[in-house]
């Protein structure tokens, strides 16, 4: 989607890993190993200074393959947090699912569930055009296209971001890809 066309969203729904922290194909799995990408806290903050509500939407099946307890995600969770509210950002809502591929929920990504839910939370249940989703994978693209949401894919996570672009422009063709959250909010934002 030509987001340059486009009137500013009214929410922005984020994945977390490879989009506002350092992903790893070995989970994060302690606070230590939660580094955010640089420039995407400020990024959210600028967000959220425009008046853009926020949330969070993420896979993490960490929790469900017993790789973490739930008081280290806890944790991890807790210190994202603080970093974004540190930088000037806040996060309206955060959705993630601690299942794992093969337990049949409805909520992780490729799904829509996450996305649907955040929607609804953020007041736009009926209006998932104002929102706009920023991932770095095709599952997030997926689970944004089925709800309905336009996307973004910034290219910081650790997947082929080639493959991944291509992928997802068979589901949405105009779909913008960006080298990170700071430079993806640019456009958002008309700062480019």
């Amino acid at each position: 989607m030509d987001r340059g066309k486009q009137i500013r969203p009214k929410a922005v729904l984020l994945d977390r890993d490879g989009v506002i922290n350092f992903d790893s194909p070995d989970y994060i799995l302690s606070p230590e190993q939660w580094q955010p990408i640089p420039g995407a806290l400020e990024a959210i903050a600028r967000l959220h200074s425009a008046g853009i509500k926020l949330a969070i939407v993420s896979n993490q099946s960490g929790l469900g393959r017993g790789m973490m307890d739930r008081d280290t995600f806890n944790d991890i969770h807790a210190k994202m947090m603080l970093a974004i509210e540190q930088a000037g950002g806040y996060i309206s809502h955060v959705a993630y699912c601690p299942h794992g591929p093969d337990d049949g929920c409805v909520c992780r990504k490729p799904l829509p569930g996450m996305v649907i839910d955040s929607l609804a939370a953020l007041n736009l249940p009926d209006k998932p055009e104002d929102a706009l989703f920023i991932g770095d994978s095709i599952r997030d693209v997926e689970a944004a296209f089925a709800a309905k949401v336009p996307a973004m894919l910034v290219q910081s996570g650790y997947g082929d971001a080639d493959k991944i672009l291509e992928k997802s422009r068979q589901l949405m063709p105009e779909i913008q890809a960006f080298a990170n959250l700071a430079t993806a909010v640019d456009a958002v934002l008309g700062e480019c």
